[in-house]
């Protein structure tokens, strides 16, 4: 620890004579209360690997996020109970994929896009809370997990923060067996940022907490370039902050300015200014064909259309996270209008294919099924509300595609 010296002026005679006293005490550092993390177990048959699965092109998997509980005063929640709205979620997901077991389109794994509990510091949250739901999916059901941290996780504080490194150090226990391990090639080590293949697909996973992380960019663009795009027909990304979203957090501006009738400039989260910057171009030029996020707790789709050497491409943004966090409704329309003009050059064009809710019971818990049959992409919406979930003009199934037929 740095030495704080404290001086002292001590007049002798007619001369003023400076002398040192002892270092300033500094404030004792005090340790958390350590718990340990129980980490995940995995399935008792591992997913198959991108060799042994290299030859599939149909399965589904499927997708949600933010399952953590609310933090209200005298409630109990993460910590205390397990959260039963997440555990709805995850009896449906299981019975949904034992019905798309002797189909065509099994479900083979689940992707979560973050924020699992309230605190990620607080080990009891991850122990009570989590874990035993999740090893319903992963022991129970024997179906394969992966997780994207959230800001609830790991905090939005950058690299080096107490509390981040408490919460990374939770998350990454948790998670331990479930991701490929420190070392190999499809992991960035010290990082919860990792990628893998299954069948014709490819998913890659990033903090987007430290988004403008120099380090993590230039690992997930190496991964990007040096893919098989001959076998890998579709790049999906999943992490927490989305691009694009019309909740609370997709930094909307419901007054105007004043005097002027004119919508206030959106005020984005520096998490979301740079996924926009720094990794919307590179899955433009690598073509990432879908993009799965959380943060706000509701159902949204965007997608981005967009031409590249004469060639014109799609994106699809998901908005999934309604896993059983306080549900959130419909804030406004993001202004993208910046963000296309800085884009003009490859004609990209944002498209609002469908809007959340105005009211909660329009907004319900869910998660989303997608099926992936050659080079085609679908989504199946399921909800947990007393009704169907029909976003899509009153269905609950959209294919992902721009041709007619």
């Amino acid at each position: 620890m740095k030495k704080i010296w404290c001086w002292a002026a001590v007049v002798v005679g007619a001369s003023t004579v400076i002398i040192a006293q002892q270092p300033a005490a500094q404030p004792p550092v005090i340790p958390p209360v350590w718990v340990g993390i129980r980490p995940i177990e995995p399935p008792a048959t591992p997913l198959a690997s991108e060799i042994a699965s290299a030859a599939v092109t149909r399965f589904s998997f499927i997708a949600y996020g933010d399952t953590r509980s609310a933090g209200t005063a005298n409630v109990p929640g993460d910590g205390d109970i397990l959260h039963p709205e997440h555990g709805r979620i995850v009896e449906r997901m299981i019975a949904k994929a034992a019905a798309l077991a002797s189909t065509t389109f099994p479900v083979r794994f689940v992707l979560q896009s973050g924020d699992a509990v309230l605190r990620g510091q607080n080990a009891a949250m991850w122990n009570v809370s989590f874990t035993p739901i999740i090893e319903r999916l992963t022991t129970g059901a024997n179906i394969s997990y992966f997780f994207a941290v959230g800001n609830h996780d790991v905090t939005s504080m950058p690299p080096g923060d107490p509390q981040r490194a408490l919460g990374l150090h939770n998350t990454l226990t948790a998670m331990s067996k479930l991701m490929p391990p420190e070392g190999s090639p499809r992991r960035l080590s010290g990082y919860p940022t990792y990628a893998f293949g299954y069948g014709n697909a490819f998913f890659l996973t990033l903090d987007s907490n430290i988004a403008s992380d120099a380090i993590q960019l230039a690992w997930v663009t190496d991964q990007l370039e040096h893919l098989d795009r001959a076998r890998y027909r579709h790049v999906i990304a999943f992490f927490h902050h989305p691009p694009f979203s019309s909740g609370p957090h997709g930094g909307a501006s419901a007054a105007p300015l004043p005097g002027t009738g004119q919508k206030a400039p959106d005020r984005l989260e520096p998490q979301t200014i740079a996924i926009r910057t720094l990794y919307m171009p590179l899955f433009r030029k690598l073509h990432v064909g879908m993009v799965v996020a959380g943060h706000d707790h509701l159902y949204d789709h965007f997608v981005e259309h967009y031409v590249d050497n004469g060639t014109s491409y799609r994106m699809d943004t998901l908005v999934t996270g309604g896993g059983g966090a306080p549900i959130y409704t419909y804030a406004g329309e993001p202004n993208l209008g910046a963000y296309t003009t800085a884009n003009a050059a490859q004609g990209v064009r944002v498209d609002h294919l469908m809007k959340p809710g105005s009211t909660p019971d329009a907004n319900p818990h869910h998660f989303v099924v997608v099926r992936v049959d050659g080079d085609r992409l679908s989504v199946e919406v399921v909800g947990t509300g007393p009704t169907a979930y029909t976003p899509y003009n009153g269905s609950a199934t959209i294919v992902l595609s721009d041709r007619v037929s």
